[in-house]
């Protein structure tokens, strides 16, 4: 049964759609109508921000430590709904059911971290260099906030997001991803459910233009502080280039073409099950998705021939059975990807599946799980022999494929893994610890892992990206206060005169000319 879903702004749905309707189905079976969905326009976006910055004020004034307890709270109604909402993840959005509790499993950890968060969102205590005086610092909400998401993570990160900015003491506008409207209803519900007043935090369903349009009004109104992105690096540039127009750094989270390179000392097997994962999990839709594996040419042939096997034998079909991954997240994203293949060139050894493209009956996947003609399925598709000068190698290919190249020493495999411009995520297979430690301090990424896929963030780390990749913004753990809370500095003088800094310090006699005698 599909469900009718419509904005939410300071506690009631936004009346009528003045920006049309969209569909949202079933990716795995396209004949099953998840949701059908309201659509906001700039003016409903805007006035979403307003109500934020409404309910702010109030909501900051609630002691820390008990919006801690509502971060709780929100951590025991998620974990008690956990195996619904993946359900309805793994509906709405193909994503295998084993995947989705784990999606799911990270709003729990992310509410667990932050709860305590609350009692510790501490200040300093600092001495002055002036007798009856002292120094302070506080960390204070930025406000209101707004947060737009993409939907291959529908519920996971935006909880990087909700989390700690609302126990920071910030209120939210939330505009999720159209395709996966009704996880995010159904998430909003849950934290909903822990009793946050109206409006600190608010549901906005709409499409990218009305977006944009309605965070430049409430930019102009001053009814937004901050701006937390999560997309594609076309946007997120558009986004920052708004945001600096007004003087606002926002958190952006973009895109990534994750390298791994593969060392003569690597585990080849262990090696092999990393770019399964990292490379064709959730179809190869994550911002962490493998994008290059980079394989020393002494163990190209090995690695090359038992990841073609690897990727040959892995379930791929009904994400409600047990398979590598199942659909693509929406056509949009399947239209794309078909571009992408487009990019295959003459030089290029195409290897993985039966076949290329959308999995059919007249262009079958061996093994394949269910029916492909009922949904949005792909061939996974390894390319060995991409070059630098490939599209393949320099862009994001948003679907499941993988390049392949080679490198003769570890100093050319780090400027291969930094050439296209990103910086998001990366790995190394060695057993070599000066090889692990070297491919680190040479990397652009934010996060590396040694022995590790490309994919698969813990909840109390830092995550986020450089360059092409991001501004530097982290999410997660106690970093992403920083993107949240500002600090503020106050000085009391209870001195009963005015004291001058610089100034009125007192001074030590020092003899600096003193020496030993020899």
């Amino acid at each position: 049964m599909a469900s009718n879903l419509a904005s939410i702004i300071g506690g009631h749905p936004a009346g009528g759609s003045p920006a049309g309707t969209v569909r949202s189905p079933n990716p795995a079976r396209l004949t099953d109508l998840v949701a059908e969905v309201q659509l906001a326009d700039a003016a409903t976006f805007a006035a979403a921000c307003a109500a934020a910055k409404q309910a702010q004020e109030s909501w900051a004034r609630i002691p820390a430590p008990v919006r801690g307890r509502a971060v709780a709270a929100i951590g025991r109604i998620v974990e008690a709904n956990k195996e619904a909402l993946a359900r309805l993840v793994t509906r709405e959005l193909g994503k295998p059911y084993a995947e989705a509790l784990g999606e799911v499993q990270e709003i729990i950890d992310t509410c667990d971290f932050f709860l305590g968060e609350g009692r510790r969102l501490y200040g300093q205590t600092i001495p002055s260099e002036m007798p009856d005086k002292q120094l302070f610092t506080f960390r204070v909400p930025v406000g209101a906030v707004a947060v737009v998401t993409a939907g291959n993570f529908p519920v996971a990160v935006p909880s990087w997001y909700l989390v700690p900015a609302l126990v920071a003491g910030n209120t939210v506008v939330w505009k999720p991803a159209e395709y996966a409207a009704a996880s995010a209803r159904a998430l909003f519900d849950l934290i909903q459910a822990a009793g946050l007043p109206d409006g600190v935090l608010n549901l906005v369903f709409a499409d990218g233009p009305a977006t944009f349009a309605g965070l430049e009004q409430a930019l102009r109104d001053g009814t937004i502080d901050k701006i937390g992105f999560t997309g594609s690096t076309a946007v997120g540039t558009r986004i920052g280039e708004l945001a600096g127009r007004h003087l606002q750094v926002p958190c952006l989270e973009l895109g990534g073409k994750n390298p791994m390179v593969v060392t003569p000392s690597t585990d080849i097997e262990l090696a092999v099950e990393g770019a399964l994962f990292g490379g064709f999990g959730t179809a190869g839709q994550r911002c962490t998705s493998l994008g290059t594996v980079i394989v020393h040419d002494s163990v190209h042939d090995e690695f090359i021939a038992a990841f073609a096997a690897a990727t040959m034998a892995a379930p791929v079909g009904d994400p409600a059975q047990d398979v590598l991954y199942g659909p693509m997240l929406d056509q949009r994203f399947a239209t794309r990807f078909e571009e992408y293949l487009g990019w295959i060139q003459p030089h290029h050894k195409v290897l993985g599946s039966s076949g290329t493209g959308r999995i059919s009956a007249a262009n079958p996947r061996a093994g394949f799980i269910g029916d492909p003609e009922a949904g949005l399925f792909y061939h996974p598709t390894i390319v060995d022999g991409v070059q630098p000068g490939d599209a393949l190698f320099r862009q994001e290919t948003f679907g499941p494929v993988v390049g392949v190249t080679t490198y003769t020493n570890l100093a050319d495999a780090i400027a291969l893994a930094n050439a296209p411009g990103y910086g998001l995520s990366s790995a190394i297979y060695t057993n070599d610890p000066r090889e692990a430690f070297e491919f680190r301090r040479g990397i652009s990424a934010g996060m590396v892992s040694v022995n590790n896929s490309t994919s698969g963030a813990e909840a109390h780390l830092p995550f986020g990206g450089n360059g092409q990749s991001g501004n530097g913004s982290r999410q997660s753990g106690i970093w992403v206060l920083d993107q949240f809370t500002r600090w503020q500095a106050m000085n009391w003088d209870y001195s009963g005169r005015l004291q001058k800094a610089q100034m009125d310090v007192a001074d030590l006699a020092a003899d600096l000319g003193y020496r030993l005698e020899a």
